[in-house]
């Protein structure tokens, strides 16, 4: 069964009288060659949770790895086909979920024995952020996020600092991964096809973050207020988000050698985790 033909997969969707859901983001990636880097890039050692298999289109080919796959669908609608369409293998397990009400380590500690695992997933546009946020907050045993997500998103994370597409979810993905754009994948690699085209993003979890705080919580709470309002100097940015003088706030960021009048977009992790570790250290938050 060819899963990368547009004709084979609009026979499934009648033989199920599925239709596919705009709500849902249900876009299916058919190119083999994207498919290929996706499961090269996931470096699959001690099997793979994939998230929203859809047809199963990505997860036949992450089942040709030979490692355990589980996949994690939320529309009920699919598990029928996936049984059909996954047939052949007997290294994959089909989990009817929504991943943001799951509870994702002790599924990893059920299927996987809490090892190590690769994440693979071609991510609908209106819930990537939430779903990657999940990922990589709750502190998983995992080695790598692998994502197929719209591409302006896919740029944001990867963005460096001084960069127009960097902002707080930039940040927030480089302090817990090292994320690297795979490849561009155009909106015709689809079925049905997208509005706009997208990319496959890598983001290699780390042992421990990249940058050492003193409190995380503040940490993010600076970032979140640095990128609040970015027409905004970093100082009056600080100001409204902690509700300290300006005076105090502006004499604490020269003390660490950060330039008051500096938008956060110019900032890296060096310099928030100074920021956040001198308000504590100083008593300001």
């Amino acid at each position: 069964m060819e899963l990368t033909s547009p004709k084979v997969i609009k026979q499934i969707a009648e033989q199920f009288d599925f239709g596919f859901s705009k709500g849902l983001g249900q876009n299916f990636l058919l190119d083999p060659q994207v498919l290929d880097k996706i499961a090269d890039a996931a470096d699959i050692d001690d099997g793979v949770l994939e998230v929203g298999p859809g047809f199963g289109v990505l997860t036949k080919r992450l089942c040709e790895t030979g490692k355990k796959v589980v996949s994690v669908e939320i529309d009920k609608r699919l598990i029928p086909v996936l049984d059909f369409t996954l047939a052949e293998f007997d290294n994959v397990k089909i989990i009817e979920k929504d991943i943001l009400k799951t509870d994702v380590k002790a599924l990893i500690d059920e299927e996987f024995d809490g090892k190590r695992i690769s994440v693979a997933a071609n991510l609908p546009y209106y819930i990537t952020t939430p779903i990657i946020t999940k990922l990589i907050e709750e502190k998983l045993p995992i080695k790598n996020i692998v994502v197929m997500v719209q591409k302006e998103v896919a740029e944001r994370i990867a963005a460096k600092p001084g960069k127009k597409d960097y902002g707080a979810i930039s940040v927030l993905c480089q302090y817990y991964t090292n994320p690297r754009l795979v490849t561009i994948v155009p909106k015709g690699s689809f079925y049905p096809a997208p509005k706009v085209d997208s990319a496959v993003l890598c983001m290699e979890v780390q042992d421990k973050p990249n940058v050492e705080v003193l409190d995380e919580k503040l940490f993010f709470k600076v970032v979140k207020s640095a990128f609040a309002q970015r027409r905004k100097t970093l100082l009056n940015c600080l100001s409204t988000g902690f509700s300290c003088p300006k005076e105090a706030l502006s004499e604490l960021l020269l003390g660490i050698g950060i330039e008051p009048t500096v938008r956060g977009e110019k900032l890296g992790l060096s310099e928030f985790a100074k920021i956040a570790d001198a308000l504590k250290t100083q008593g300001l938050a």
